[in-house]
Formats: structure tokens, sequence, C-alpha cells
């Protein structure tokens, strides 16, 4: 990858953190041939160590959840059968993915380059990895593992409105260049990643980087947020820092909100 130097195209924050050497695992990999996809993923030979960090996140996350994740989210763990058993197989979400709302999973290795990425979304295929964190990342780690895509990604992509705002973001995010790319990406963040939702029981949050998080959980819905009215417009305009608690972010009236408002902000761009 270019250094911020030897280019001058806008960067996102992934892009900007692995530039100046924070972590290697957040430098997106290109993906060099297919990858496994739906019924040719094969469940890999766990250690007892990592079924017991399984085990570990998924309860204590789970504990937490009540009152603070949105029933979409909740209802989508239910659907995926997700429980402290044991790590799943990627193979049977896979299936159940495909038969609420048309999706599939593929199996990637790390943290894959945008294209790659957008590219599957497109295509109704949500990539994940099958290594879960070590002992010593229990609280926080910067790239994405097991934990994260399945507990924090996957129970949403039950939802058909939320699955379908994911396949247009897919199209979108292909088409973006140059400053939309990058206003793309930050939508990414505080929707999919970072999102709340208003309920009439009060804020709850669905984004994915809240759910797997221990201290985002506690963070989100606190008073030491602030919380902005979604508005594209508004929200591909703010900065952020991948390596810190958030201190904005930005709430949907519903998921058909959330689909409506980026399908009419990406083809006002031209992006669809």
């Amino acid at each position: 990858m270019k250094s911020n130097q030897d280019s001058n195209k806008k960067l996102s924050a992934y892009e900007k953190a692995a530039d100046e050497g924070v972590d290697p695992r957040c430098i997106p990999q290109k993906l060099t041939g297919p990858v496994p996809e739906h019924d040719e993923i094969v469940y890999p030979d766990y250690p007892e160590s990592d079924q017991e960090t399984w085990r570990f996140l998924y309860k204590r996350q789970m504990d937490m959840l009540p009152d603070r994740a949105c029933k979409e989210y909740m209802d989508g763990a239910y659907k995926l059968n997700l429980s402290s058993d044991k790590i799943p197989y990627l193979k049977n979400l896979s299936h159940v993915f495909h038969e609420t709302t048309g999706w599939k999973i593929v199996r990637v290795p790390s943290l894959i380059r945008e294209k790659d990425f957008f590219g599957l979304l497109h295509r109704k295929l949500f990539p994940s990895t099958d290594y879960i964190r070590g002992k010593d990342e229990l609280d926080y780690t910067p790239a994405p593992d097991l934990f994260h895509d399945i507990f924090g990604h996957m129970p949403l992509l039950t939802n058909k409105s939320f699955a379908s705002f994911y396949q247009t973001f897919g199209e979108a995010a292909l088409n973006a260049r140059g400053d939309d790319r990058v206003k793309l990406e930050t939508l990414h963040w505080f929707t999919v990643e970072f999102g709340l939702i208003k309920k009439p029981e009060g804020m709850r949050f669905y984004g994915a980087g809240i759910a797997s998080s221990l201290q985002e959980v506690s963070n989100a819905l606190s008073d030491r947020v602030e919380v902005i009215d979604f508005d594209p417009e508004r929200v591909c305009t703010q900065e952020y820092d991948v390596w810190h608690l958030q201190p904005i972010l930005f709430a949907i009236e519903s998921f058909e909100h959330l689909e409506k408002g980026f399908y009419d902000w990406t083809k006002k761009l031209g992006l669809l």
C-alpha cells in the first residue's frame, strides 16, 4: 500500500491507521483467488482454548445486551441459534441466511481490501473470518475476528431491510471513487459498525462494533456520547478514530429509514 505521502487520495480511518504502522493486521489484504463459499466452508479443528474464548466472550456480551441491543438484533441471534456451546459453523449460519434473506457466507483469511469486500456484499455474500482473538485481546482487538463477524454482524443480516441496505451499499461502494469512496466508508462506520436506532422503549444499538465490544456496549448509550439524527450528508463528514471509544454516534428511525435514506443519497451522488 502506498504511504500517505506517496498519494494524494483521501484515506479511510483504517488506511490511516495502517499507514502509520499501528497494527499490520489492519492492512487490508487482496483476495488472490476464490474463497470457500456456503457448503464449501470447512469447520476448523479449533483447540479447546479457542472454544473457551468463544464461551467467555459470548456469555459476557449476551449478559450486557438486554435493554441495549435492538429487537431486530436479538431476533437475529435467535434465528442463527447462537449459543455459548461452541464456535458456530459458518456453513450452518450461511444456510440460515440463504433461507431468510438470500445471503450466503464466504470464509476469508483476514481483513480484505475494500474492492473485494464490497464486491462480495453486492453479490449477497458476507465475508467472515474463522479465527478467534487471543486471550490477550479479550476486551478489544483492532482486527476483525470470528467473534466480531459472527456475534457482531450476522444477527442483523437476517433482517430483510438491513440486508437490502447492505447489498445496495456494496453496489454503491463499487462505483465510488475519490471522496465518495471515503464518504461511504465513513457512513459504513456510523451505521453497520456503530449505528444506533430509536425505539419506543428508548435508544438501542444495532452496530456490530458496539455489539462485540465490552467497552462500547456501555459507552454507546451513555451520556458521554453525543447522538445526532441520521442524515447521510451529515454522517459522511464526521471524523472518527478506530482506536478509541466513539464520542459521537448517529441514530436512525428504523431500518426502512436507513435503507431509503441511503438509496436516495447514493442515487443523488450518481453511485446507483
